[in-house]
């Protein structure tokens, strides 16, 4: 299994065959200190501008067609419809069946926790408007997508996943990134597979504590859509659902965000997996440091092919049906890129390698902007954006 070294001029000696690599998450704070004072367990910090935008214009450059393949996927909306469909017959099944006994649990890690990452990443491909050309029909199918999940979040989730993009690695902007509280308290075996466990809600809280988005009237159609859902199931439809059937919806969520194969793709995107040279590490030298990476396995099947991660960075209006031929027209720029071979092995490696950890990621002090605008630098101040642009 090879591994890849970011060298002086910023290129990958080797391509990653997954689980070789050795991030060692030191860097520097700030662009005075020398390579060998660097602190040891902090962030890899840059200089240096995301790298998705200028592959971005080197890709249109190259291959022009390209842009043929951005739009609207018609098929997204019948596999969501279908998949909640699927949820839903599951928590009508287990209705009468035991939380604690191992038939729930085990369908809700099976099925239901597939479904709803699924679901999870659904939303994604929504947030970007690739369900519809119409971006109100994108919010409210996007809310229909949520009703499985068992807990509002599709309104919240599109701001600060926009931010992601526009923001990658941005500290303070992008909510992706672990805090420097996580960093502390996280940065250990223990901690890591605390995190791994719990990372649904880490991803879930982390974003208030960061900055707020304002509730607009999506929001709140989001939030009674859903408790109405959850309401109706518990009360309203006697003999077909009960509390059970909301419980395991809900355990479906949570279970798609712990220690499950899809939920490998959360670390597998952006946390650092490479051997990164001494030269490099120092931001001092403006070398680029890789901070995206894309797994090409049979997990994309079930997951809106949200493994094409790069593919998706530099094309984030090419939906996720389009963008296996996005790699194949613009091979020479993705197969030089490091990868993962399996999310299971990410999640191993990231709990037991003590060289990769929560600092494993690229973090850049200025740079990118949030969606809609707004200064947001202090923590938990409200974004200042408009319901217009939150909403287009």
């Amino acid at each position: 299994m090879a591994s890849t070294t970011i060298t002086s001029n910023g290129t990958a000696k080797r391509k990653v065959v997954n689980g070789s690599s050795n991030g060692h998450a030191n860097g520097a704070m700030a662009p005075t200190k020398n390579a060998d004072e660097l602190k040891e367990h902090d962030f890899f910090w840059t200089y240096t501008e995301e790298p998705h935008r200028t592959r971005r214009l080197a890709i249109i450059k190259a291959h022009p067609e390209v842009l043929k393949l951005c739009g609207a996927e018609p098929l997204t909306k019948y596999v969501v419809a279908g998949v909640v469909a699927l949820q839903v017959l599951c928590a009508h099944l287990l209705r009468d069946t035991s939380f604690w006994s191992w038939k729930f649990w085990a369908v809700a890690y099976v099925i239901g926790a597939t479904s709803n990452q699924n679901l999870f990443l659904a939303i994604h491909e929504i947030s970007h408007n690739l369900a519809f050309r119409s971006p109100l029909a994108n919010r409210l199918f996007a809310i229909f997508a949520n009703l499985p999940i068992g807990l509002p979040y599709s309104a919240s989730f599109r701001p600060y996943h926009l931010t992601h993009h526009k923001s990658l690695g941005v500290d303070g902007l992008d909510t992706d990134l672990p805090t420097a509280l996580e960093a502390v308290f996280l940065d250990s075996i223990l901690g890591k597979a605390f995190f791994c466990t719990f990372q649904i809600l880490f991803y879930a809280l982390r974003p208030m504590a960061v900055y707020r988005v304002p509730f607009t009237w999506v929001h709140w159609v989001n939030v009674a859509v859903q408790f109405a859902f959850d309401y109706a199931l518990i009360t309203l439809l006697p003999g077909y659902f009960s509390v059970n059937s909301v419980l395991y919806l809900i355990l479906s969520s949570f279970l798609a965000g712990s220690l499950h194969p899809t939920a490998g793709h959360f670390i597998a995107e952006h946390y650092v997996y490479e051997n990164i040279s001494e030269e490099a590490k120092n931001p001092e030298n403006k070398i680029p440091l890789p901070e995206t990476y894309s797994y090409y396995g049979i997990l994309n099947f079930f997951t809106y092919n949200v493994g094409l991660h790069n593919e998706h960075h530099d094309f984030p209006a090419i939906p996720w049906t389009r963008l296996p031929k996005l790699n194949k027209i613009a091979k020479e720029f993705y197969d030089p890129l490091p990868r993962h071979e399996s999310w299971v092995y990410v999640l191993w490696q990231f709990i037991f390698d003590d060289k990769i950890g929560m600092t494993s990621r690229v973090k850049r002090k200025q740079g990118g902007r949030v969606v809609g605008g707004g200064n947001i630098a202090a923590k938990a101040k409200v974004a200042d954006w408009t319901a217009d642009e939150i909403e287009a």
